[in-house]
């Protein structure tokens, strides 16, 4: 299967040349003007489908809230606010997002979302968060995310950075296949060149799980599921990691 699916891989990216040329032109950011429209309808179907695990993984968040004080939450790509609907009310959310043209559904979702009070959005990558300061914040969120970032170690240092000692990272990700004789795996690699600009640089062929066991968290609690929706990212997981000791990686 390893040499059909080289084969197969090979095809596709040939395939995707004329896309590869308008990325090389710069002209694939025009598509960044587009695509919050089509996450935000895309969104509205996975919020439904995978309601009841986030319904448990955030309600995990109230336990990291300082005694005496309002809980400060970071997400990290936040998108058009998917997950708002599930944080616990009276929560501070700071926003981030390196693709400005979604604040303006993100503005939309805060609306519909009055239990949470919002202190501002930042645009900005995972891998940078400068604007955020050391020890901040109490919880950072992270989903759908980390599979499209440049640096998905670098993402995780940020976000051990800015959470306070005892503070939490949540995630949500969908992830490579963990049986490399699957159908599943062959093609998330076949069709990765094509994913890759649907996508807006998602990674379908990316073990997440094993940047978050090197992290160097103290505490990880991850769990491998599976999403009832396209057998492509199917395979997901879910969990939390505690900030409790800070370990250079």
């Amino acid at each position: 299967m390893s040499v059909l699916m080289k084969l197969c891989y090979t095809v596709v990216n040939v395939l995707c040349a004329p896309l590869h040329v308008i990325h090389a032109l710069g002209l694939y950011e025009l598509y960044k003007r587009f695509f919050p429209l089509c996450q935000y309808k895309i969104t509205k179907n996975y919020n439904k489908i995978t309601h009841d695990v986030k319904k448990e993984l955030f309600g995990k968040v109230s336990q990291f809230k300082p005694h005496g004080k309002q809980l400060t939450l970071l997400e990290i790509g936040c998108g058009s606010g998917a997950n708002f609907q599930f944080y616990p009310a009276g929560c501070k959310v700071i926003c981030t997002d390196p693709n400005h043209f979604f604040e303006k559904y993100l503005t939309n979702t805060m609306k519909e979302n009055a239990h949470l009070s919002y202190e501002r959005f930042v645009v900005a990558s995972g891998e940078d968060l400068g604007a955020i300061e050391d020890e901040s914040v109490d919880v950072v969120v992270c989903t759908l995310v980390l599979c499209s970032v440049r640096d998905a170690p670098q993402t995780l240092r940020e976000a051990h950075r800015v959470l306070r000692p005892g503070g939490a990272f949540f995630f949500l990700e969908h992830v490579i296949s963990d049986n490399d004789r699957s159908w599943t795996y062959f093609f998330q690699h076949v069709l990765q060149p094509l994913w890759y600009y649907f996508g807006d640089g998602c990674h379908m062929t990316r073990a997440t799980w094993k940047h978050l066991q090197n992290a160097g968290f103290s505490e990880l609690n991850l769990e491998h599921i599976k999403a009832p929706i396209v057998f492509l990212i199917e395979p997901h997981i879910s969990g939390y990691a505690v900030n409790n000791t800070w370990k250079c990686v």
